[in-house]
């Protein structure tokens, strides 16, 4: 199923656009939450119809582990399984590789299960299998993402085998409803980054991806590496960059092309105690907050959140209720969906690098925004 992304506006290389599946339309630029188990972590699908983001993700690895791709293609499909109208996208197991540290072959990725510690084995075709099982609207292919920093050789290398591995995805998918993105890697090498891209465009794949960024490299590599990337993708179809949820992260990813995005940042965060507001982030187990009547973020009125005070919130973490990580959950999620909107917005408007400047402002304040 090739998708392909209706431009609305560009500015720059920054898009606002539609991209259009048999299921539905994905705005873009678009924050996709991160709902590894079939659930985004303290939320259910009644909260996900509320905050209305068009778009979650779901893990092939913990899924094909517990309760199993099987028994959820028996129950109709990932979305039937967690009652949910929306889009999904399925990471192939491939951040697990990253993560995990498995054998390594040629043939594929050998894991303990993080569940009873049996050995399992992951190749590129099995992925692809579990993921058409599940039955996500766009399903990844199996990829190696090296740690950083990485000896040149070993990074070609690992982009080799990623080719490698595409051809064999690409090969073996046969479910015609479901889109299949293709995965650059390269390290922070750009030159690396620009052959990766156009050699995965080459195998042609639905749209395309950059993985292996966003994993603890400093901002000033990532950016050229990604925007390496980028140029050689075709601008007609989606273009989405892995693991990436910090507000500064987004807009630049945004400025060079990039439409759609995930990251665990949001969730974990708020789990923590922490949200995101128009003055960065806030830490509301912090004493200041215990008298506090005023919301989590003043410059930002949510109908599901903001009725509830900074008092309260931080009563209820210092109590160790759950509840309080559900509504920071919640706002955290509905305000960087508003951020991303308000990037539309800019996109449309030609403002972008003016809105760029202003979070750069907020959220890296006394650093220098890249050229």
């Amino acid at each position: 199923m090739r998708l392909s992304i209706e431009l609305e506006a560009t500015d720059g290389q920054a898009r606002a656009g539609r991209i259009t599946t048999p299921r539905g339309v994905i705005p873009t630029p678009v924050f996709m939450p991160v709902g590894t188990r079939g659930a985004v972590k303290l939320l259910d699908t009644m909260d996900l119809d509320a905050l209305g983001p068009p778009i979650v993700l779901g893990n092939t690895y913990h899924l094909m582990l517990r309760p199993g791709s099987e028994l959820i293609a028996g129950q109709g499909g990932l979305h039937r399984f967690m009652s949910w109208g929306g889009h999904v996208l399925t990471d192939s197991g491939g951040y697990q590789i990253f993560s995990l540290s498995p054998k390594i072959t040629e043939e594929g990725a050998r894991f303990r299960s993080v569940y009873d510690g049996a050995f399992v084995d992951l190749t590129p075709e099995r992925s692809v299998r579990i993921q058409q099982e599940l039955g996500s609207d766009i399903a990844m292919v199996l990829d190696v993402c090296p740690a950083l920093p990485a000896p040149r050789a070993e990074l070609e290398a690992v982009m080799e085998r990623t080719l490698r591995w595409a051809e064999r995805c690409r090969a073996v998918h046969d479910r015609p409803d479901q889109a299949q993105f293709g995965i650059v890697q390269g390290g922070v090498d750009p030159e690396l980054r620009a052959v990766s891209a156009r050699r995965t465009v080459d195998i042609g794949f639905d749209g395309y991806a950059v993985g292996g960024l966003s994993v603890g490299e400093p901002r000033h590599e990532m950016v050229p590496a990604l925007a390496a990337a980028t140029a050689e993708l075709p601008a007609g179809q989606p273009r989405y960059i892995m693991g990436l949820g910090d507000p500064v992260g987004l807009v630049e990813a945004v400025r060079n092309g990039i439409d759609m995005f995930d990251c665990v940042l949001p969730t974990r965060l708020a789990r923590h105690g922490t949200a995101l507001t128009s003055q960065g982030r806030l830490n509301l187990r912090n004493l200041r907050h215990a008298t506090s009547d005023e919301p989590i973020d003043p410059g930002f009125a949510h109908p599901l959140t903001s009725r509830y005070s900074r008092a309260y919130i931080r009563h209820l973490l210092v109590a160790g209720e759950p509840t309080a990580g559900r509504i920071l959950t919640l706002h955290n999620l509905a305000w960087l969906a508003d951020l991303v909107a308000r990037m539309r917005q800019a996109i449309v408007e030609g403002r972008f690098e003016a809105f760029r400047a202003g979070i750069w402002a907020q959220w890296a304040p006394g650093e220098t925004p890249l050229p």
